[in-house]
């Protein structure tokens, strides 16, 4: 199993902001330093599972939320996104919304189809 990192460090520091948190509060919070705290959210360090839930904790996220890029079964977190994300649309937003995922999604078939890589 290979973790993303730099994906992990990303949705670290997408939580922290969406938090209105700083790094160095969000460090003091999880009780690691400043300077560790920048390396995970940079993705140059391997964030050890224990650092990872007293991030996890500090920010009030689930594990999952964190490290859905490099899991498997991550579709509920993603899931979650999409709606948090139209939550303040209103009716026609996510009306245009809905049709362009529609399209997106069979274009993103189409073109899987050409390509021998698997997914799932």
């Amino acid at each position: 199993m290979i973790l993303d990192y730099e994906a992990i460090g990303a949705r670290i520091r997408e939580a922290r902001l969406m938090k209105n948190m700083s790094q160095e509060g969000l460090a003091e919070l999880a009780g690691l330093s400043t300077t560790h705290m920048s390396h995970i959210e940079n993705g140059s360090t391997k964030v050890s599972l224990p650092s990872l839930v007293k991030v996890a904790n500090a920010l009030n996220v689930t594990l999952d939320e964190l490290v859905c890029d490099s899991i498997v079964k991550g579709n509920a977190v993603f899931e979650s996104e999409l709606a948090n994300t139209i939550s303040d649309c209103d009716e026609l937003e996510i009306r245009i919304i809905s049709d362009m995922a529609k399209a997106l999604k069979t274009s993103v078939r189409n073109r899987l189809k050409n390509y021998p890589v698997q997914h799932a």
